[in-house]
C-alpha cells in the first residue's frame, strides 16, 4: 500500500543555529538511506519556502494565480516521502521517524490505487457524468 507522507514543520529558520541545521539535515540523510535500504522508498523531496508558492483557481472560467500558499498556516508543508508499506501501521512507524516529527506534524495520506483507465471513468463520474 502506497502512503504519501506530508512533513509539516514551522517554516522559519531564521534564529536556528548552523549546528542544528546541520544535525537535522544529517538526520534527514539517515532516515532517507534508512528507508531507501528497506525497500519502501518509492520518492522524496524538500520543497522551497511557502513564499515562492502560486496558488491556482479557475473561478467562473477565468485563472485566477496567487503568490504564496493556499493556506497561510504557523506550519507548512516542507517536504514528502511516498512510501510503498504492507500497511498503516508500517507506515506510522516510518513517519515516526521522519525528523520532522520531533517540532512539527506528519499527515499520512493513502494513495487511491487506479488501474490504468479508471482515472478517466472515476474523473468523468466526480464532475457529474452520468454511470
Amino acid at each position: 500500500m502506497r502512503y504519501l507522507l506530508l512533513i509539516y514543520t514551522p517554516e522559519s529558520m531564521e534564529a536556528v543555529p548552523d549546528e542544528v541545521t546541520n544535525s537535522v539535515s544529517a538526520a534527514y540523510g539517515q532516515f532517507t538511506a534508512d528507508v531507501r535500504a528497506r525497500g519502501v522508498f518509492q520518492a522524496g523531496e524538500a520543497l522551497e519556502p511557502t513564499s515562492t508558492a502560486t496558488t491556482v483557481q479557475i473561478r467562473d472560467g477565468r485563472t485566477i494565480t496567487t503568490d504564496g500558499p493556499f493556506a497561510e498556516t504557523k506550519e507548512a508543508l516542507g517536504g514528502f516521502y511516498m512510501i510503498d508499506v504492507k500497511d498503516l501501521d508500517e507506515a506510522i512507524e516510518i513517519a515516526a521517524r521522519i525528523p520532522g516529527a520531533q517540532h512539527g506534524s506528519i499527515e499520512l495520506r493513502p494513495i487511491m490505487e487506479q488501474l490504468p483507465g479508471d482515472y478517466a471513468a472515476a474523473s468523468g463520474r466526480a464532475v457529474g457524468a452520468s454511470s
